[in-house]
């Protein structure tokens, strides 16, 4: 996939990629009933981008839980189909998904798909897509174009999405109007920058995603029928 220049430019996307209650009581020891105890809304999520651009750390990062993987080492006959341009020191793949969860309020917890990112994989997509009403789409800018078809997924099927640019270590940094220009992204989406590393900022592109999600649909609700 096609990275960075070295004048600073991007490629731009452009076209399709194919791809229980106990009773109260009173101060005076009158019964009174007790207050309902919320039940949490489970939200799913999914992780996508390119491959290596850092959904199993974000994943592993966040997650209360011990998160589900199922990674697999890269193998000769893999490296003859899969682009590893700017990642060659990755030694392992997702193969199906990754699974995480976290709780961002006492009535909200978001369960996390991560998906995978190389282009064999891509039939699962559809099957992970089910249910879900968001997404973060993690770009690297050493090969920004290996987000385009996650891009163009969500936007086809219009699944709310935010973009989270993983700030990797001795890599150039970019403006998130470049990232957002070259990804050719409605102004309305969110282009935060992150570290797929640290909890603190997954949860923060999260609760953006959250409150991207909440926007959309009240959008939705407002818009005219018929």
């Amino acid at each position: 996939m096609a990275s960075g220049n070295s004048d600073g430019q991007f490629p731009n996307r452009t076209g399709d990629a194919e791809y229980g209650n106990a009773p109260g009581r009173s101060g005076t020891g009158a019964a009174v009933r007790a207050r309902p105890v919320l039940e949490a809304l489970p939200v799913k999520v999914l992780i996508a981008g390119g491959f290596g651009a850092g959904k199993t750390t974000l994943v592993g990062s966040v997650s209360e839980i011990v998160p589900l993987r199922t990674e697999e080492l890269l193998t000769e006959v893999g490296a003859a189909v899969d682009d590893v341009t700017g990642v060659e020191r990755k030694t392992t793949t997702t193969v199906a998904l990754d699974f995480g969860r976290i709780t961002i309020a006492a009535d909200l917890i978001l369960y996390l798909f991560g998906t995978p990112g190389q282009e064999r994989f891509w039939f699962m997509w559809d099957e992970l897509a089910q249910g879900a009403l968001g997404a973060l789409v993690l770009a690297d800018t050493r090969r920004l174009g290996s987000c385009f078809p996650s891009v163009d997924f969500f936007e086809r099927r219009r699944i709310p999405f935010v973009i989270g640019v993983n700030c990797f270590d001795g890599v150039q940094p970019y403006p998130v109007e470049a990232v957002r220009q070259a990804l050719d992204v409605d102004g309305e989406v969110p282009v935060l920058l992150c570290d797929a590393r640290d909890r603190e900022s997954v949860k923060f592109l999260l609760i953006a995603l959250v409150e991207h999600i909440m926007a959309t649909l009240r959008v939705a609700d407002t818009a005219p029928t018929g």
